[in-house]
C-alpha cells in the first residue's frame, strides 16, 4: 500500500528540477487563491441582478468558506497537530513557510468550499474551480508545506461545508425558490 509520505516525496521530488515547473508551483500554491477569488466575486455579481440574489449567493459562497476555513479547520487543528513535511524532514520549501499544524490543509478546505459553493451556483464555471482547487492543493504538496492527505482532508471539509450551508440555506428559506 502507497503511503502520504511515498505520494509526497514522489511529488515533491519533482520541485528543483525546472525553474518552469518550479514557477508554476509556486503560481499555484501560492496566487492562484487570489485568481480565484476575484472570480468568484465577478461571477455571482455578473450572473445575477438584483441585490437580494447577489446577496444570497454571496452570502452562501462567504458562510461555506467560514465554516470550512475558519471554523472546521481550526477546530481540527487544536485537536490534532500534524508537522509539515519541510519541518518533518528539514528543508526549505517553495514557498514561505507557516508554522502551525499541516492538517487539513486551509488552502484545500477554504477553496474546494469555494469551488462547491461556485459549482452549485455554474455548473461549468464550478468545474473550472474545482480544477483550480485540486491544482492548486497538488502545488501546495509540491512546494513542501503540505501531505496529500492534508489536501484530501482540507477538499473533503470544504466540500462537507457547502453541503452544510445549503442544507441550512435551504431550510431557512423553504417559501422561497432559490437555485440552491
Amino acid at each position: 500500500m502507497i503511503t502520504d509520505q511515498e505520494i509526497f516525496s514522489a511529488i515533491h521530488n519533482l520541485a528543483g528540477k525546472s525553474r518552469l515547473l518550479d514557477f508554476f508551483g509556486i503560481f499555484f500554491a501560492e496566487y492562484l487563491g487570489y485568481l480565484l477569488i476575484a472570480s468568484a466575486v465577478f461571477l455571482v455579481w455578473f450572473s445575477f441582478s438584483g441585490w437580494k440574489k447577489r446577496f444570497h449567493y454571496y452570502s452562501f459562497l462567504i458562510l461555506a468558506v467560514i465554516l470550512s476555513r475558519g471554523i472546521l479547520t481550526e477546530t481540527i487543528r487544536v485537536i490534532y497537530h500534524r508537522p509539515r513535511p519541510f519541518i518533518a524532514f528539514g528543508f526549505e520549501p517553495l514557498i514561505d513557510e507557516v508554522n502551525q499544524g499541516a492538517f487539513p490543509s486551509g488552502h484545500a478546505a477554504l477553496f474546494f468550499a469555494l469551488a462547491g459553493a461556485i459549482f452549485l451556483i455554474n455548473k461549468k464555471m464550478g468545474q473550472y474551480f474545482l480544477v483550480a482547487a485540486a491544482l492548486m492543493g497538488a502545488a501546495r504538496v509540491f512546494a513542501g508545506v503540505h501531505w496529500p492527505l492534508d489536501i484530501v482532508g482540507g477538499a473533503a471539509i470544504g466540500l462537507l461545508s457547502v453541503w452544510a450551508v445549503k442544507g441550512l440555506l435551504q431550510n431557512n428559506g423553504e417559501n422561497q425558490k432559490t437555485v440552491l
